[in-house]
This record gives C-alpha cells, structure tokens and sequence, in this order.
C-alpha cells in the first residue's frame, strides 16, 4: 500500500507524456502521406513512409513558400542573437558584480525586474520605437536582420544578464587579483579568466535562447512583417498554411521540417540545460 502514491504519480507521469506525444505523432504519420489520406484517415499509418521524403523534397523546392531561404534566415538569425545575447550580458554581469556599488545593485535589480514584463506589453511601443530610430538617424530596423538580432538581444538580455550574475559571485575574486598582479588589463582578466570558466552557463543560454528564438513566430512577425523578402521557418510556415490550406500533407510536412533541428539540437545537449543551472547555484 505504501507504494500506491509511486505508482498513482508514474501513471500520471505516463499519461502527461503520451498527451505531450500525442501532436507530434500525429504530425509525423500524417506527413507521410497524401492529402486525401491525411483528410480521410488521420489516425492510421502511413502505407508508403517514402511519401515523407516525396513531400520534403517538395517543399524545399517549392518557390512560392521558400522553404529553403527561410530556413537558412533562421539559421542565420539564431546564431547571430546567440552571439550577442552571450556575449554582452556576460560582460555586463561581470561588471555588475564586481562593482560593489548602489547603482550597481540598482541596475541589476532592474534587469531582474524587466523578466516580469510580458512581451505583449512592449511589442507595439517597441515597433514605433524602430520607426523612430529610421526617421532620426535613417538606421532601418524592420525587415532588416540586424533589427531582428537587435531585438532578440534586447528581450533576452535580462535573463541572461542574470545567470551569469549568480554564477560570477561563486568565482572566487582571487583569481583576477592573481591575473592584475601577473599585468594583466581588465579586459585580458575577463576574456582570458572569466569568459572562459562561464562555459556552463554559455551551453544553458545558448539551449534555452536558441529553442526559444527559432520557434517565435510573433516577434518575427512584427519586426520583418509578411512578404518580406527575410523571413524565419515559423512565418514560412504560417504563410504556406495560408496559401495552400487543403494540403494538409504539406502543411504537415513543413511544420515536422521545422521541428526537426530544434529537437536534434536539444536532445543532444540537454543534460547541459541542467548542468548550467546546477553550476550556478552550488559552485
């Protein structure tokens, strides 16, 4: 009787899983398939699995959703912001926890503060704020790239700023006085100390900013906007879904496509998700 909790809890478990599952099944067996099937019997398995590969080669070459440009858009996009959004938060909680100062302390906790703010709050202020940026110093920021990494490094800033900020506090101050002393500047302390015993802490940005950055659809949406020639898989997506929404076939191929590299990516470096929050509390 004692281990009828266990047991009640691993159903549970089981049961969360086969409905997290469940979407993603159905995309898969469905993408295999032809339209007629897909519509007539959502439920069975494919009769020809090689119709996945019929479809993909489809949508990559198909030139009214290009599949292929938008893929390599957010290739592009999501290395470039998981760039900026390691690299200049790192330094800026480096900074903040060395100066042991109020304002300091103030700044930090302003970072903290702005995780709180739902994105739907600032997503319009921040589009006229792009405009207004053009019309002063002609700088675009729509439907550009940079406006889009631009943006990714402004709402990923906080989080970032303040991983790093708990996990510096646990690096012991005597080894950049051991690099001062030795003639080393400041910013040799940092990227040749500190940057590099970060690198916990790069994996768990990198892995949770890059699922979350190639998987937006709004913030795309609103920064590169519709029938632009720069668009991310989600936006291709959504703009295929609408131009050919009887082929349920291909819609599904094309959401399965895009869930692919995400997947592989986090599967292979998940146990570094919890390796860099667990470094940062107990080092």
């Amino acid at each position: 009787m004692k281990k009828a909790p266990l047991y009640l809890l691993e159903a549970l478990v089981l049961a969360a899983l086969v409905i997290y599952l469940y979407p993603f099944v159905i995309v898969l067996i469905n993408s295999a398939k032809d339209s007629f099937s897909v519509t007539q019997y959502p439920m069975a398995l494919p009769d020809d699995w090689g119709q996945l590969f019929v479809n993909m080669q489809t949508i990559w070459t198909s030139p009214s959703i290009r599949y292929s440009s938008s893929f390599f858009s957010s290739v592009f996009i999501t290395a470039m912001s998981l760039v900026v959004v390691t690299f200049f938060p790192a330094q800026a909680a480096w900074v903040l926890v060395r100066t042991k100062t109020r304002t300091s302390q103030v700044i930090f906790l302003l970072f903290v503060a702005a995780l709180v703010i739902p994105f739907q709050i600032v997503m319009f202020p921040l589009i006229s704020w792009f405009r207004t940026i053009f019309e002063i110093t002609g700088l675009r920021l729509l439907r550009t790239y940079f406006g889009m990494i631009l943006a990714y490094l402004g709402f990923g800033l906080s989080l970032s700023v303040f991983m790093y900020h708990g996990f510096i506090k646990n690096i012991p101050y005597e080894l950049e006085e051991a690099a001062i002393i030795d003639g080393s500047s400041m910013p040799g302390v940092f990227y040749r100390i500190i940057f590099p015993l970060l690198t916990p802490v790069h994996a768990t940005i990198g892995i949770l900013h890059g699922m979350w950055i190639w998987n937006d659809f709004l913030l795309p949406l609103l920064v590169l906007g519709k029938g632009n020639r720069i668009q991310t898989l989600p936006l291709a997506v959504a703009n295929f879904a609408g131009a050919y929404v009887k082929q349920w076939d291909l819609i599904l191929t094309s959401i399965l496509m895009a869930m692919i590299p995400v997947l592989v990516f986090f599967f292979i470096a998940q146990k570094r998700i919890i390796k860099g929050m667990v470094a940062g509390s107990i080092k």
